[in-house]
């Protein structure tokens, strides 16, 4: 089966990430939640092993990117967003690195106590919030590009799935409203 990974002290070049900045941002949040939706669909127990009920809202923000993700997490229901910057206010924890060390992360190929104390993340904010994250995505052996993979393949082999999903608005099902994000 094909792998791919990349060293956690990869920086996308500056060139590539230039390029990003002036595309939009949809697109890569609708691939994004349909991407979330999947892993909880296959990993059903990750967001009970967090032991938290009420609502949580972590930022991921990649340093080598032109954008950042805004996941929010509440009872069974897993909201993202893609955004140029935080609001920070609203943010429980920003976790903040390479988007490389970030899939290392979640892919369990890099330590995030190693990153942390060398600084190639940041974590800011509720800290057992985001080890009850990393605690949860690393019981679940979550590997992210393979489950993107797959995102991809079943979109290719299955058009009208996306379609649906598309028109019925799924990628922001379950996303607070605007007058819910202004409660942390």
């Amino acid at each position: 089966m094909f792998t791919l990974s990349f060293r956690h002290d990869f920086r996308v070049p500056d060139f590539v990430s230039s390029a990003l900045r002036p595309l939009p941002l949809l697109p890569l949040e609708i691939f994004l939640q349909q991407l979330a939706s999947s892993i909880v669909a296959r990993h059903p127990d990750i967001l009970e092993r967090i032991g938290r009920t009420d609502r949580l809202r972590f930022g991921i923000d990649p340093s080598d990117v032109p954008f950042a993700v805004e996941i929010e997490l509440h009872h069974s229901v897993v909201g993202l967003r893609v955004l140029r910057s935080f609001d920070e206010r609203l943010l429980h924890a920003r976790i903040t690195g390479t988007l490389a060390a970030l899939i290392g992360l979640v892919d369990g190929e890099a330590d995030g106590d190693a990153l942390f104390f060398s600084r190639e993340i940041v974590v800011t904010g509720d800290i057992a919030a985001v080890l009850a994250l990393r605690n949860a995505v690393d019981a679940a052996e979550i590997k992210l590009l393979s489950e993107a993979l797959a995102l991809v393949r079943l979109w290719i082999s299955q058009p009208g799935k996306l379609l649906r999903g598309l028109l019925a608005d799924e990628p922001r099902r379950g996303y607070a409203t605007d007058n819910e994000r202004t409660q942390p």
